[in-house]
């Protein structure tokens, strides 16, 4: 018995438990992220707007514009191009060539 009256659980106990639990992680997919929902839009052929990522995230403007400063130019390495077009600027991840 342990300090508090509890009995500690036996090795095959704690060791069935951990398993347990790392068969749980194996098994649950990844959580789709705000980050991914962006990079996803800033993949596709005809780009994103501020607005389309705004709409997608719930984020203010100034904060998809850090995000695309400091995660996908500095962080990621990625390259992001803009374009001013007919539904405003357009921001684009730039395929990477190999």
């Amino acid at each position: 018995m342990t300090e508090k009256g509890m009995s500690k659980p036996a090795n095959g106990e704690q060791r069935n438990r951990a398993d347990s639990e790392s068969q749980l992680k194996k098994k649950q997919p990844k959580r789709a992220t705000k980050s991914d929902a962006v990079v996803a839009l800033l993949s596709r052929s005809r780009g994103a707007t501020i607005d389309e990522m705004m709409k997608a995230t719930a984020w203010q403007s100034h904060s998809v514009r850090g995000f695309l400063a400091g995660t996908v130019k500095k962080k990621q390495r990625r390259a992001v191009t803009s374009e001013i077009t007919d539904k405003g600027r357009v921001y684009r991840i730039i395929a990477e060539t190999k």
